[in-house]
């Protein structure tokens, strides 16, 4: 049922989650090759800070609207890119999904069936923004495509764990049954310009503490790791899934994995912060995977994609985005 698209033809494509940290990336890297893009957030996390340069772009039209309910767009869509759902497990943060549990999981759950709706009245391809999160607290490392993974549907993270898992089970239901034409991106850890300082995420929780010349704040050991990709190369690799013709989903991250600790040290050398680091007993979210490291094999075997920029180039790269937030620009 799913048209064939070319790459290279400009189209006209839905991006739900726009104005959120990946969305709105996104949408300048569609808009940049040639495409017609249709923004639709309701700013529960997102920003409309982040959309403010498209303003007046002839290429650009925001709706403000919620996916959860019935999803009208305007034209003839050739291709849908559900990005919109809250991602932050940070439970102090407003903007954590422990603090949106519904919302959560209505986007992934009825945003997810109201997009493939629109695809699937337009005939046009549709890509899932899914989550590493996909595979729980792993017992297996690296995590492959292959692993079913290792999850609580009942625990503190399950609003996100589990819509993520429905969303992925719904697309693959409408790729079977009605033909739809489908991608699904498994995103793992990213950062960037455009996150939100009270985003309650460990890169820019660490950034800011050490702009401050404060202690940063390692909880339990430090021995958790994280695999830490920038937002350039993973909007690179989801570019190139979306445009390659495979259905299953692909793993986009940075196979380095590196631990709180090492995170922590590489960006107090970078920022030249003396205040070294503080630990702190671990109160975080319960279900916290111990261990995060994509396996990247199938992006590199059929996507010919693997992460150009390491994190000390990228906590670099972001520096000036974060000193300008906080007041501190030069």
């Amino acid at each position: 049922m799913g048209a064939r698209i070319t790459k290279g033809r400009m189209m006209n494509i839905l991006v739900t989650g726009a104005a959120g940290f990946l969305g709105s990336h996104l949408c300048d890297r569609l808009i940049k090759d040639g495409h017609f893009v249709i923004g639709m957030d309701n700013f529960i996390t997102g920003s409309p800070r982040n959309l403010e340069h498209l303003a007046g772009n002839e290429q650009f039209l925001f709706i403000k609207q919620d996916v959860s309910n019935f999803i009208f767009a305007p034209g003839k869509i050739d291709a849908v890119m559900h990005f919109a759902s809250p991602a932050s497990p940070n439970k102090e943060s407003r903007f954590g999904y422990p603090n949106l549990p519904i919302q959560t999981m209505k986007a992934g759950a009825l945003g997810t069936h109201n997009t493939l709706g629109v695809a699937k009245a337009h005939y046009a391809r549709y890509l899932l923004a899914s989550t590493s999160e996909i595979y729980g607290d792993p017992a297996v490392n690296p995590q492959p495509e292959s692993y079913w993974g290792h999850v609580n549907p009942i625990g503190p993270r399950s609003m996100y764990d589990e819509a993520k898992r429905f969303a992925e089970a719904l697309v693959m239901s409408y790729h079977n049954f009605h033909s739809i034409d489908t991608r699904i991106v498994r995103i793992f850890n990213t950062y960037g310009t455009r996150m939100r300082l009270d985003d309650g995420r460990v890169v820019p929780n660490f950034i800011q503490q050490a702009l401050r010349k404060e202690p940063l704040t390692v909880y339990g050991d430090g021995s958790q790791t994280r695999s830490f990709c920038f937002v350039d190369d993973l909007i690179e690799g989801i570019m190139r899934l979306f445009h390659s013709d495979e259905t299953m989903p692909v793993n986009i991250g940075n196979p380095v994995e590196m631990s709180m600790l090492a995170l922590a040290d590489t960006i107090n050398q970078i920022c030249n912060n003396p205040a070294g680091i503080k630990f702190m007993k671990n109160l975080q979210l319960g279900n916290d995977p111990k261990r995060r490291q994509p396996d990247i094999t199938k992006a590199k075997q059929i996507l010919d994609w693997s992460p150009q920029v390491n994190v000390e180039e990228g906590i670099r790269r972001v520096l000036p985005y974060f000193k300008q937030e906080m007041g501190l620009a030069e």
